[in-house]
């Protein structure tokens, strides 16, 4: 096969696969809408053949984003749909829970705060609040962060049973020279964290930054996301890490009881 024509079916394959896709996002639209239908109506409404629509309601369906009803032949939107929107859901409100308490320290902090959720082996970034203005800040929302080189990474993972933790984790690479990239020495960290109830990362994922993390916590006690506060090195000294730090916990205790969480009362507070 010649270079050109093998160019040409690539490019063939990434159309069929848009293709697909967008037929595929308007049968759950139309399901959305009529709340049943049948192959038959959803090929006369995609305008392709019989088949093609059928195979695409397979597909759809082994997902559980659609399901047979007692009528043969009738589909509507399965359970798949409500646990992606739950998810959803959870996480805006999440942020919408979060955002005062964030908007307060950093304003009591003057540095950025930060909410992230474990999301495919890394620390999700959902939500950030700037400080003082003087102190400008890249935008973390939206990027996917090393779980063992960060704060919130550390505080994510820090109480996953193995070989959960392990797998999570996956190879621990080096971004500075202060990465910790020795697993034993990582679970000492963890550790520390579930003690102290917060984690610390200096240099560790860029020179010059330092973060503090603290979790979130749902009713039932498990962390489902983690506060931080972060600034440059150089102004976060061992003597503010030790100043900040309680707050960045109280912190996440006050978004934790926004969210149903309770006291335990062996728990620090």
């Amino acid at each position: 096969m010649g270079y050109c024509l093998a160019m040409r079916n690539a490019a063939d394959d990434r159309g069929n696969t848009v293709q697909s896709v967008d037929r595929a996002v308007t049968i759950l639209e139309l399901l959305a809408q009529h709340g049943t239908l049948g192959v038959t109506a959803l090929a006369r409404d995609l305008g392709v053949h019989k088949s093609t629509a059928s195979r695409l309601v397979g597909a759809l369906e082994q997902r559980h984003l659609v399901e047979q009803v007692e009528e043969r032949g009738q589909y509507r939107l399965g359970s798949g749909i409500l646990r992606l929107a739950g998810a959803t859901n959870a996480r805006l409100d999440l942020v919408e829970q979060a955002r005062p308490v964030c908007r307060a320290l950093a304003a009591e902090t003057g540095d950025t705060v930060n909410v992230t959720v474990l999301d495919r082996g890394t620390a999700y970034y959902i939500d950030q609040v700037s400080g003082l203005p003087r102190n400008t800040s890249y935008n973390w929302v939206g990027q996917h962060i090393p779980l063992h080189a960060t704060s919130n990474g550390k505080i994510l993972v820090s109480e996953l049973p193995e070989p959960e933790l392990t797998r999570t984790l996956g190879d621990l690479v080096a971004y500075t020279e202060a990465t910790v990239t020795d697993r034993a020495l990582l679970d000492e960290q963890l550790a520390c964290a579930r003690e102290d109830g917060f984690a610390v990362a200096a240099d560790e994922l860029d020179v010059g930054l330092t973060a503090i993390a603290a979790p979130i916590r749902n009713a039932h006690n498990e962390i489902i996301a983690s506060i931080s506060v972060s600034g440059p090195t150089f102004r976060l000294t061992k003597e503010e890490v030790e100043r900040i730090a309680p707050l960045v916990v109280t912190a996440g205790h006050d978004i934790s009881g926004r969210l149903g969480w309770l006291v335990s009362p062996g728990e620090k507070r």
